[in-house]
C-alpha cells in the first residue's frame, strides 16, 4: 500500500509519500481501508517534533479516520468485510485499572494513533477492535472523519473535567479550530447559557454565532477578559475552554467568576504561563488538564450525530497526496472547521444503512 510517513523530524518536506509495509490483522485486530483521515494540530507537532518528547519514527501521522473493514483476526465479532466504521484515536491495553474502570485515557500505556502508532495517512490502517464503531448513520466518510478526535476531546473538557452544567457561562478560545466548533456544539447540548468564543477574525466569530455560540469577541479589538465581564456584569463565566495556553491562559483567568474552571488541552502558542496563585485560593479557581477521553465517551456521542444534534465542520476536503498543503492550511489558521484527506475515491459517499 501507499501513504505518508514520517522518517525524521522536519517541514512539510519530512512527509514523504512511500510504499509501505501492508498491516496484518492480529488477534483481536481489525484492518480499515481508509477512506478519510481529518487533519490536527497534532499531526503537525508529529511531524515537526516537540522538545523534550520522542516519537515512535517512522511514522504514518493521521488520528482520525473512517473507511471500511477490510480484514479482521481471530477473536473478532461483530463485524462483516466491507462495514463502514470511525476509528476511535485513544489506543489502550484494555486491561489495566483504569481501562476497566472506563478510564482508559488513564491507561499508562495509552497512545494515539498517529502519535504512537501508524495512523491514517495511509491506505489502511490495522487498529483493536474495541476502537471500531459503526459509522453514524446519514454520515459521509469525511463527515465521520471530523468526528473522533475533536468532539471526544471537546466532550471530556466540558462534561468530565470541567463538568460545565446547565445555565453556566462558558469562553471558547480560537472559535474556528475543529476542537472549537466541536466545544461550542457540545456546551450548546449541555445547556451553558452564554457561550463566549474568541478569534481574530470576523469571519470566523460569524460562523462560530451560526453555529451556536452568543458572543463574539475579536481578539485583535482590545481586552477580551474586559468585555466578558462587561457583558456579565462583573461575574465573569464559570468555565474557560484553552487550548491556546501562552497569554490567552493567563488571560483567561481574569475571565473567571468565582469556583471557575479553566480546562486545557493543548499549548499551540507558548507551553508556558504565568499563574496568579492568590486568585486561585482566593477565588477557588481550578486549573484542569485534559487529554482525550474514553471509548465509552465516544460511544455516548456518536448518536447525537445521527440525531443531528451534533454535527461536524467539514472546512476542506483535500485528496492524501495534497497532505503537506491541508496542514499548512491548519497551520495558517486559514479554515474554519475540519480540513479532511481523503483517501482513494469514496470520502464524500453516505453509506446506506443495512437492512436488518
Amino acid at each position: 500500500m501507499h501513504g505518508f510517513r514520517i522518517d525524521a523530524h522536519g517541514g512539510p518536506e519530512a512527509l514523504v509519500w512511500r510504499q509501505l509495509p501492508e498491516p496484518v490483522a492480529g488477534p483481536g485486530q481489525v484492518v480499515v481501508a481508509v477512506r478519510a483521515c481529518a487533519v490536527n494540530h497534532l499531526d503537525l507537532w508529529v511531524r515537526n517534533g516537540v522538545p523534550g518528547h520522542r516519537f515512535p519514527l517512522p511514522l504514518v501521522p493521521g488520528s482520525e479516520v473512517s473507511g471500511t473493514v477490510a480484514a479482521f483476526g481471530p477473536g473478532v465479532e461483530g463485524l462483516a468485510l466491507g462495514d463502514p466504521v470511525v476509528v476511535g484515536a485513544g489506543v489502550s491495553c484494555g486491561e489495566c485499572v483504569r481501562c476497566l474502570a472506563g478510564r482508559d485515557e488513564l491507561c499508562p500505556r495509552f497512545g494515539l494513533l498517529g502519535e504512537d502508532r501508524d495512523g491514517g495517512y495511509a491506505e489502511r490502517v490495522a487498529v483493536p477492535r474495541r476502537n471500531v464503531f459503526p459509522l453514524p448513520r446519514g454520515l459521509s466518510y469525511a463527515e465521520a472523519a471530523a468526528i473522533p478526535l475533536v468532539f471526544l476531546t471537546a466532550w471530556h473538557m466540558l462534561a468530565a473535567r470541567a463538568e460545565l452544567r446547565a445555565h453556566e457561562d462558558v469562553l471558547l478560545h480560537a472559535a474556528g479550530s475543529g476542537v472549537t466548533t466541536a466545544g461550542i456544539q457540545i456546551a450548546r447540548l449541555l445547556g451553558a447559557r452564554r457561550i463566549f468564543v474568541t478569534s481574530s477574525s470576523a469571519d470566523k466569530l460569524a460562523k462560530a454565532l451560526a453555529l451556536g455560540a452568543t458572543h463574539g469577541l475579536e481578539t485583535g479589538a482590545g481586552d477580551f477578559a474586559r468585555a466578558v465581564r462587561e457583558a456579565t456584569g462583573g461575574k465573569g463565566v464559570d468555565v474557560v475552554f484553552d487550548h491556546v495556553g501562552g497569554a490567552t491562559l493567563e488571560n483567561s483567568f481574569k475571565c473567571l467568576a468565582r469556583g471557575g474552571r479553566i480546562v486545557l488541552c493543548g499549548a499551540t502558542d507558548r507551553a508556558t504561563a504565568e499563574v496568579p496563585l492568590r486568585a486561585v485560593f482566593f477565588k477557588n479557581l481550578s486549573l484542569l488538564g485534559s487529554t482525550m477521553g474514553s471509548l465509552a465517551e465516544l460511544a455516548h456521542l456518536l448518536p447525537w450525530f445521527e440525531s443531528g444534534e451534533l454535527a461536524p465542520v467539514v472546512a476542506r476536503i483535500l485528496p492524501l497526496g495534497e497532505a503537506p498543503r491541508a496542514q499548512q492550511l491548519l497551520a495558517d489558521r486559514a479554515v474554519f472547521g475540519k480540513v479532511v484527506l481523503a483517501v482513494g475515491d469514496g470520502a464524500t459517499d453516505v453509506p446506506r444503512p443495512k437492512e436488518v
